[in-house]
């Protein structure tokens, strides 16, 4: 019955943009589970879908449900994915910019990766070493279809890469907690450029600093003295979004 409930919530939720068909689902699926008195706990939650139902208030309904099966949880990658427009148009120029990610571990934060790169306006993701590929499913849920708007490609060893990149003109930026770096407000940074970012755990190795030609850190208050990876790129790109460019 659990289970039924699911399905017949997620055939409203299908039909939520249209009003007229909202109404019908949302009053044919309330009478239903008013009739499940075998399971009090179900039967009550009829109560809740009353007229003019909210989505806030449609999740008071779908999330103890889902709970209650143990298959599915509400997650914000769920909630984005099912908002995200058909075709997303930017809103700011692109940034002259290339992100390049080393060695990342967690598929979910590959994801993170491209759902943040496109939301600042990055040029290219570079995936360097065992970071998975944005097509890898885990990867790809949590990327909501930006791997689609980003460009990227897989491009072997960091060293190499970075080599690469300084041959062609492109300056290179690691982001690494290194005492005496400037700050990513405080530094100008030298637009086009490359941004490094390392693994969760180990963060870039010395040599891969030494290698860049600036290394900058994020000041920090607390006794961790890190962030994920995810979330110490996003701090960065919006440092240069803000301007702080040379």
């Amino acid at each position: 019955m659990w289970r039924e409930a699911l399905e017949r919530l997620r055939a409203l939720e299908r039909v939520w943009p249209d009003e007229a068909a909202r109404e019908r689902e949302r009053e044919a699926c309330r009478a239903w589970l008013a009739e499940q008195r075998a399971l009090p706990r179900l039967a009550a939650l009829a109560r809740l879908l009353l007229p003019g139902l909210t989505l806030r208030q449609f999740d008071c309904v779908r999330v103890p449900v889902e709970r209650a099966i143990a298959r599915l949880r509400i997650t914000d990658v769920e909630i984005l994915d099912a908002d995200l427009p058909p075709e997303a148009t930017p809103v700011s120029p692109p940034l002259p910019l290339t992100v390049v990610a080393d060695s990342i571990r967690s598929a979910f934060n590959v994801g993170g990766l491209f759902r943040t790169a496109e939301c600042f306006g990055v040029r290219e993701v570079l995936l360097c070493g065992y970071t998975p590929s944005p097509e890898q499913p885990q990867a790809a849920r949590a990327a909501l279809g930006t791997e689609r708007l980003v460009a990227w490609r897989h491009a072997g060893r960091v060293r190499e890469v970075i080599d690469e990149l300084r041959t062609a003109g492109v300056p290179c930026v690691a982001l690494e907690t290194v005492a005496d770096a400037p700050s990513v407000g405080a530094f100008e940074w030298p637009l086009p450029c490359a941004l490094v970012v390392g693994n969760e755990r180990f963060g870039l190795d010395p040599d891969v600093v030494q290698a860049c030609d600036a290394v900058v850190r994020i000041p920090l208050a607390g006794r961790k003295n890190s962030l994920n990876v995810v979330s110490a790129l996003a701090v960065a790109l919006f440092a240069i979004r803000s301007g702080k460019v040379h």
